[in-house]
């Protein structure tokens, strides 16, 4: 057999199957059939790809080959199927998408066309396999790609994740600050046929609302003042890959009117520019707020919010899924130690019951950057409650209290740069390559702190 499976072609024409079957010999082991019944038959095979002609006997119409494909997806749903049609049959080949085929190939043939839209086939298929035998495993585990959590939120996100990600739907993610909503846009886009395409990271609440258009659409030469060269948007540079769009509640009207064309038409125009660029992307959002209350605020576009949302994914705060939080703690603890050349830390009962008590209003990211301290500052094997922050003790205590998350960071900042520079001598270039930061970042942290 083929290292890239069984194909079962479907097709009438003796002399157009017998160029198909001489051009993927040596791709595929070959069955095929000249009509519908003997075509379903083929099931017997267990064919990793179906190529199916939609003009079948014995009507010859097009709906031959739509109820040849329903009958197929009846008996295996996630069976690959490529449609072949002339190109008066277009119609009824996007028709036949909507049934369930992966995409179709236009008659007369092309080798190099067919094969590569058979390899882009088998190679879903391929994923779909990976995803089957992963499901069964799903159940109690404790990490998927780089997330952690073994509750049953955390469950339900990861296979939600594995459905989703061999499709090109958009995606939008909601959660709280700190949940952890990069991180799974990149699972969604490691887990998809654009893995091998780059992926695109843009925080929309960082776009200047001047230079935003240009940010994502690119820009031309001479468009605007200090626009000295042609460059490229993030719309460009995410081709055949995806695009994450962090914060896209923060964009303004006038750019979620161009982001919305851009994502109806399926591409852009540069700023300054007049010719049309084709873009081929997917399209991951993330947003902290509630969408739908700023749709009836009329700060955010109703159209692209229903564009957006055609799978919404709900990261839940660390505070709803308490038995994650151990899991959480090693694992930092342990990316933390490695980087640093350090024993991970272990972690007290009492610390646990501790971290089990606080509201983290910082949520997965307060957590990281308090481990992160810890494994820093403390000298001894074991964290206790001594070495925690005192408003943790508090938080967990009940009453409510809790230093807000950028004054704990900053906090922690502090006590990461003081101990860094002593540990270097008081030579800052020193205690900067220690903390993996670049000359500028340490020149700034010094003037934030007074150090």
């Amino acid at each position: 057999m083929s290292s890239r499976g069984t194909l079962a072609i479907v097709e009438d024409d003796s002399l157009l199957l017998d160029q198909l079957v001489w051009a993927l010999k040596g791709e595929f082991e070959i069955h095929s059939a000249g009509d519908a019944e003997r075509g379903l038959a083929l099931m017997e095979f267990d064919p990793d790809l179906f190529l199916v002609d939609l003009g079948l006997p014995p009507s010859r119409e097009p709906r031959e080959g739509l109820d040849l494909i329903r009958a197929i997806r009846q008996k295996k749903p996630e069976t690959t199927i490529v449609v072949m049609t002339g190109e008066t049959d277009r119609r009824y080949a996007l028709q036949a998408m909507e049934f369930g085929a992966f995409d179709f190939f236009q008659k007369p043939l092309d080798r190099a066309e067919l094969l590569l839209i058979l390899r882009r086939a088998a190679e879903r298929n391929r994923l779909l396999e990976e995803n089957r035998s992963l499901k069964e495993q799903i159940v109690g585990r404790q990490s998927f790609d780089e997330l952690v959590g073994g509750s049953p939120a955390m469950r339900e996100l990861f296979r939600s994740i594995q459905k989703v990600a061999p499709s090109n739907a958009s995606v939008l993610i909601a959660g709280e600050s700190g949940t952890g909503k990069e991180l799974v846009a990149h699972s969604i886009h490691r887990a998809s046929l654009r893995r091998k395409g780059p992926f695109v990271a843009v925080n929309g609440a960082a776009l200047q609302d001047t230079l935003a258009e240009s940010e994502l659409f690119g820009h031309e030469k001479g468009a605007f003042t200090g626009a000295v060269a042609s460059r490229a948007g993030k719309f460009e540079l995410a081709q055949h890959g995806t695009l994450f769009l962090d914060e896209i509640a923060t964009l303004s009207p006038s750019v979620q009117a161009k982001l919305l064309r851009a994502l109806e038409n399926r591409e852009i125009e540069r700023l300054g520019g007049s010719r049309p660029i084709a873009v081929d992307i997917r399209l991951i959002a993330a947003t902290n707020d509630d969408l739908e209350s700023l749709i009836a605020q009329g700060r955010f576009r109703e159209d692209l919010f229903y564009r957006l949302n055609s799978v919404i994914l709900k990261i839940p705060p660390l505070r709803e899924r308490g038995s994650d939080i151990p899991l959480l703690a090693e694992f930092f603890a342990a990316r933390y130690a490695k980087r640093n050349g350090k024993p991970p830390k272990r972690f007290s009962s009492e610390v646990l019951e501790l971290f089990a008590g606080c509201r983290w209003r910082g949520n997965v990211r307060e957590l990281e950057h308090l481990i992160e301290m810890l494994t820093l500052m403390v000298e001894e094997d074991e964290i206790t409650p001594a070495h925690l922050p005192p408003s943790m003790h508090r938080s967990a205590g009940g009453n409510g209290a809790h230093e807000p998350f950028a004054a704990a960071v900053a906090g922690f900042e502090k006590k990461l740069l003081l101990h860094a520079i002593e540990a270097a001598g008081g030579v800052k270039a020193k205690a900067a390559r220690t903390l993996h930061l670049d000359a500028n970042q340490m020149k700034y942290l010094c003037r934030k702190y007074n150090l």
